[in-house]
């Protein structure tokens, strides 16, 4: 089977998913687990804590990922839904299937959006950290991992289905 154009923008969009992530990842250096801690804490003084655990050198590295992090959403959610669309020529979806996969990378990216400003906004706005706004934003980035994750695994088990399919059919006309 013949590449599509569909195919091509699949593979330039994971493809760029794939260096923005690892320029971030670069960038963010050894205070990744750090950046995984304000996104998932429960309470301002955790949150302060991790904050407040990082020298200067590891603020600037947590500060200079948020750049390549307000392009980063729109990478993977034209990716996501990329590979919805080809998906769903290659298969048969429902149509609550169509929509999920259509919506949950682009909520995503929205929620990826607003961790990404509120995040930078307490970095410098420490007296604005507070129970309440911690638990919200880390239940926005903790949806926004389950809906980007949860697209990305339906559609990974839809994609090996589909080439499992293939090689199968593949090796029943060679017998």
């Amino acid at each position: 089977m013949a590449l599509t154009a569909l195919d091509g923008k699949l593979i330039g969009w994971s493809a760029a998913y794939v260096l923005s992530q690892a320029n971030i990842a670069r960038l963010l250096g050894p205070t990744a687990p750090k950046l995984l801690q304000t996104q998932t804490a429960l309470s301002a003084r955790s949150y302060r804590a991790v904050l407040d655990s990082m020298d200067e050198s590891e603020t600037a590295r947590f500060r200079s990922h948020f750049a390549p992090d307000m392009v980063h959403p729109v990478i993977y959610a034209v990716a996501l839904c990329t590979g919805a669309r080809r998906l769903g020529q290659l298969t048969d979806l429902s149509p609550a299937t169509r929509r999920a996969l259509a919506v949950a990378p682009v909520a995503a990216a929205v929620a990826d959006y607003v961790e990404n400003v509120v995040d930078l906004h307490l970095l410098d706005h420490r007296e604005a950290i507070t129970d309440a706004r911690v638990r919200a934003i880390s239940t926005v980035s903790i949806t926004k991992w389950v809906l980007s994750i949860g697209a990305l695994a339906y559609l990974s088990q839809g994609f090996v289905r589909v080439w499992a399919g293939m090689a199968v059919g593949r090796r029943n006309r060679r017998d």
